[in-house]
């Protein structure tokens, strides 16, 4: 089946998020592999995700571990530094689907106040056609419902969606609700998933 809409992750799919490169830079590596290893901090980020306030979050746990205050703070503070630069190929393809008259919906794991920093630095993401951003649906991938929450709000059969992301549990998800889809490893990959699905030629996913 031809699908009808293509739905796009954004971490590492359109724009990239590397959190540890940005402290690698930042604080040397040997320092932190050790502050990751004693925080959890992609759990910490879990809880933006799901619509907690971002500094509130941050700043929370920056005072349970206060050896790792300054550093932790810099997650909040230092945010866009993290979230860059845009993956250029991928953001073409998202373009090219939406002038064939392709719908292509957002479907992202992304805090409320990081969503809105990010779109004032990369104003691509608020041109999807439609956004299902799990700050403002209170739950992340790859939790069932928002797989489900998609497929209702947009009234496309699980089995005419087109999705990727880079995760592979996410990427579970979608699949067993019977979605189309295609595990991100590079945008030449997803490029040529989207010639093959008869959405885009050759020229076009360039």
């Amino acid at each position: 089946m031809v699908p009808q809409a293509v739905v796009f992750d954004i971490g590492n799919v359109l724009i990239e998020w590397q959190p540890e490169r940005f402290y690698d830079k930042a604080i040397g590596p040997e320092k932190r592999h050790a502050m990751f290893a004693a925080v959890d901090l992609h759990a910490m980020n879990d809880r933006v995700d799901l619509g907690e306030n971002i500094r509130e979050v941050v700043y929370e746990a920056a005072e349970q571990y206060p050896e790792w205050r300054a550093e932790i703070r810099m997650w909040h503070d230092c945010w866009a530094d993290m979230a860059t630069p845009a993956i250029d190929h991928s953001v073409r393809l998202m373009k090219a689907l939406q002038a064939r008259g392709v719908p292509v919906f957002s479907l992202t794991n992304f805090g409320i106040e990081t969503y809105d920093l990010a779109a004032t630095h990369y104003p691509f993401l608020r041109d999807f056609d439609r956004d299902f951003i799990s700050g403002h649906m209170r739950m992340i991938k790859p939790n069932p419902l928002i797989y489900k929450t998609l497929e209702e709000s947009s009234g496309i059969a699980p089995e005419a969606l087109l999705f990727t992301d880079d995760r592979a549990d996410n990427i579970a998800g979608a699949a067993a609700r019977g979605w189309q889809t295609h595990l991100f490893d590079g945008p030449a990959g997803w490029a040529n998933r989207l010639v093959d699905a008869g959405l885009l030629t050759q020229e076009q996913a360039t």
